[in-house]
């Protein structure tokens, strides 16, 4: 069988190790729906201007479908000779309709039809993508009210910093994959353009109805330049970029999660159905799909590496380095998806070690700064404040205490005018209510935070 594509210039028939070399049914049968569905459309149009008779769309729109069903249901037959899902549903066309089969491409090229075929599954691959991460953002929210009122130690350098309540930290993935959810949805506008009609580069000459299958096709219009949309792919690499990012929040948190159920963290418990065991250490319980999840970012990262090498050298407009595009997104996305998949589900049965948590709760002496910030509320300057708590810090390493266990002639002998009134804000309990700014870990910030969150997520009652 030789390829329509190759038209009536060639007098030789393809070499057998140039067809292994060009195919891509390998990889690109997944856009059958979309290229049927386009394909529909286009042919619809081709009848409303004239190009196609009611009887003739009507047998290629039926043939179509049957091709569709027949793919569902795995009863078509791919063949690499016929390179990739676009040709092997025109040429299934042609083979049980003829010379009506062969008018469907009218209008069109191979360039404008995977286009737009690409554009309409990255859309779908954004939506689904969107729902997936609503629902991760849905388990952080929910264990606010599960773990509301726990504090915990935050870090900055891995090393203890100030105390936050619980639900703070939880929201704080919320507004990570918030950001994800907001570049998903602007890639989705810049992906929802037409770009059948383009043709091969410079338009056509036949009286088409661009907008007609924009429209009918869902897409918010028409790509503006013919020359343009051959040859675009920002559309890929930005929702490249968007999963990469996705995958790096997922990566971040993986990474602080294996820590936190080590036994020198010892914060939680993962669910025994998301970990493995040891081949010869029997007690071993380890957290591997995190760490795969923390791993499979690598792959994501490398595909859009590769994304970006693929078109810097390219001139307008279509070039065949772009059947390379797909492997590397449908990867992305299908590794990402996976990630996302198991994540929700991880979040909602972990269990934090409270007792464990509050144990060690006061190590680290993370009241420091909320002692600096009293001192600075009684008068005293910003650096005066912050040297003479770091005498006291100094102090109170040197005995092994908290700060909250020096003594009133300690905190005099750093400033005569402080008083009883320091233990009032001393302990992590003190330090998390004295908080008071928009954003912080303040009990009624976070509490209206996790209420505005619940009503974003519709899971108000």
């Amino acid at each position: 069988m030789t390829s329509p594509a190759r038209g009536g210039v060639f007098s030789k028939a393809t070499d057998e190790r140039v067809v292994r070399f060009t195919e891509s049914i390998s990889f690109d049968s997944r856009l059958y729906a979309h290229d049927i569905a386009a394909s529909v459309s286009h042919a619809r149009m081709l009848l409303d201007v004239g190009l196609l008779s009611k009887n003739e769309f009507s047998q290629i729109e039926t043939t179509l479908r049957k091709i569709e069903q027949e793919i569902e249901q795995g009863q078509f037959a791919f063949d690499e000779r016929l390179e990739d899902i676009h040709m092997h549903i025109e040429q299934a066309l042609i083979e049980r309709l003829g010379d009506v089969g062969r008018k469907l491409h009218t209008g069109r090229s191979r360039n404008d039809q995977v286009s737009t075929d690409f554009r309409l599954w990255c859309r779908d691959a954004i939506d689904e993508m969107d729902i997936r991460i609503i629902a991760l953002q849905t388990a952080f929210v929910e264990r606010c009210e599960i773990d509301e009122g726990v504090i915990l130690p935050a870090y900055t350098h891995l090393q203890r910093a100030q105390p936050v309540l619980v639900a703070h930290y939880w929201l704080a993935y919320c507004e990570k994959f918030e950001r994800d959810r907001g570049r998903l949805s602007d890639c989705r506008r810049r992906s929802n353009k037409c770009s059948l009609g383009a043709a091969a580069l410079a338009g056509t000459s036949l009286p088409i109805d661009r907008q007609q299958v924009a429209t009918e096709l869902k897409f918010d219009g028409v790509a503006n330049n013919s020359l343009d949309v051959s040859s675009d792919r920002d559309f890929v690499l930005e929702l490249a970029f968007v999963l990469t990012m996705v995958a790096e929040h997922l990566s971040s948190w993986a990474e602080e999660w294996i820590l936190w159920s080590t036994v020198e963290f010892n914060y939680i418990g993962l669910p025994e159905h998301f970990c493995t065991g040891s081949s010869i250490m029997p007690q071993k319980i380890n957290p591997d799909v995190l760490e795969l999840i923390r791993g499979k970012t690598a792959r994501v990262v490398g595909n859009l590496t590769s994304l970006l090498t693929l078109i810097k050298g390219l001139p307008l407009a279509y070039h065949r380095d772009l059947q390379e595009d797909k492997p590397r997104l449908f990867d992305s996305v299908d590794t990402v998806a996976a990630c996302l998949d198991l994540a929700a589900p991880l979040v909602q049965g972990a269990q934090l070690k409270r007792e464990a948590i509050s144990e060690r709760l006061e190590q680290g002496h993370m009241d420091a700064t909320t002692l600096m910030e009293w001192m600075i509320q009684r008068g005293i300057p910003q650096r005066t404040a912050h040297h003479l708590v770091g005498v006291l810090v100094a102090k109170a390493l040197d005995r092994g205490v908290a700060l909250r266990e020096l003594s009133l002639e300690d905190f005099q002998q750093a400033d005569a005018d402080l008083d009883e009134q320091v233990y009032e804000v001393l302990g992590v309990e003190n330090a998390v209510q004295a908080f008071v700014s928009q954003g912080s870990t303040a009990p009624r910030e976070v509490a209206g935070q996790v209420r505005l969150w619940r009503e974003r997520l519709g899971l108000v009652s």
